[in-house]
């Protein structure tokens, strides 16, 4: 029998640290993805896991760290992104809301990690260092300020792939192809010690891109930490987008950087896409916001809008698989007992049942 005498602080954390512990490492390793479908698994923030009926692994935005964690501190630091972005010394509530769904030291199969950009919640050095220490051949895929961090962390050069607007890579049986981002907190947030070249910012090219993942079961596109932009347009005039995950949240006073409800009804428009699923909403507890305020307003407006589409709230840790799921508006984690009562009870007083 365990004695309290026995258990430590080290060892509190320890068992108790992934919260999920490998519980959805072994899911996505023991899904089979059928031909035609395409799965998918949210991880938390912008993180997204997609799975392909050719066994493709690909992993978007992974991050596993977290935000304040002791009032001690509780302005921000003098470089953080916040501050630059917003122009004031303030308290910085973000703690994170969200558990740790999946243990990057237990991944064993993925073909690539991939980051939109390099803010400090989509990429993650405890990510990098489990890839490259389980897995000899995952690439790390993203733009060159995400190439730059992982490098300077140790990612082997041969495993580093910088990419830009434009380019597309081939991983199996999925094309990837990067767009323009729209992130212009981004370009607000350029570390004050960074050189600029004719007192202009780094080109946003460089700093962040779109994914857009096609599959023989649909095309995901992934929009990072894009703000609104009419551009968005030509991405969906020139693409098929059958899923658009973009990110939403409740913007602080003084500070534009998620979308709004509105903003994602109209993303969704202009992407033509079949679903649209708002995330990054549940992991900064001062950026927390409830997604049914866009299913709501999608059933205001939905019969005045040009293309059909449906929004989708999902859960961390949720699986998404298109297009089985393209008409469900809501995910519900599995509650168990499908088969209850298919045998006899095993109690002594069944009888009151």
């Amino acid at each position: 029998m365990p004695s309290i005498k026995d258990v430590t602080r080290e060892k509190w954390i320890l068992g108790t640290f992934p919260e999920w512990g490998t519980w959805l490492n072994e899911e996505i390793e023991e899904t089979v993805v059928e031909k035609g479908k395409v799965a998918m698994w949210w991880l938390g923030n912008m993180g997204v896991w997609i799975k392909t009926s050719g066994g493709t692994n690909l992993c978007v935005d992974l991050w596993v760290s977290t935000g304040k964690k002791t009032q001690a501190n509780k302005l921000m630091k003098e470089k953080h992104q916040h501050q630059r972005a917003v122009g004031c010394v303030a308290l910085q509530p973000n703690l994170r809301t969200t558990p740790c769904v999946i243990d990057p030291f237990a991944i064993k199969e993925i073909d690539a990690i991939l980051a939109t950009h390099s803010h400090s919640d989509h990429i993650d050095i405890n990510v990098a260092s489990a890839i490259c220490q389980n897995n000899k051949e995952a690439k790390f895929i993203g733009p060159k300020t995400c190439t730059d961090i992982w490098r300077s962390w140790g990612v082997p050069e041969d495993r580093l792939v910088t990419v830009r607007p434009g380019d597309e890579i081939i991983i199996k049986d999925t094309k990837i192809k990067m767009f323009d981002s729209f992130d212009r907190t981004m370009l607000l947030t350029v570390d004050k010690d960074v050189v600029l070249k004719d007192n202009l910012p780094p080109k946003m090219e460089d700093m962040a891109v779109n994914y857009l993942f096609e599959t023989d079961g649909g095309n995901i596109y992934h929009a990072g930490d894009s703000h609104h932009s009419n551009w968005f347009v030509k991405h969906g005039n020139e693409n098929k987008i059958d899923v658009a995950i973009v990110g939403y949240g409740e913007n602080p006073r003084g500070m534009t950087d998620k979308l709004t409800s509105s903003d994602v009804l109209r993303i969704a428009e202009e992407l033509r896409t079949k679903v649209v699923i708002p995330i990054h909403h549940d992991i900064w507890s001062n950026f927390m916001a409830d997604p049914k305020e866009i299913t709501l307003l999608w059933n205001y407006k939905k019969h005045r809008m040009k293309y059909e589409f449906k929004p989708y709230i999902w859960q961390p840790g949720g699986k998404f698989v298109y297009p089985d799921n393209k008409d469900d508006l809501e995910y519900m984690y599995r509650r168990g007992f499908e088969d209850a009562f298919t045998i006899d009870p095993d109690l002594p007083f069944k009888a009151f049942l």
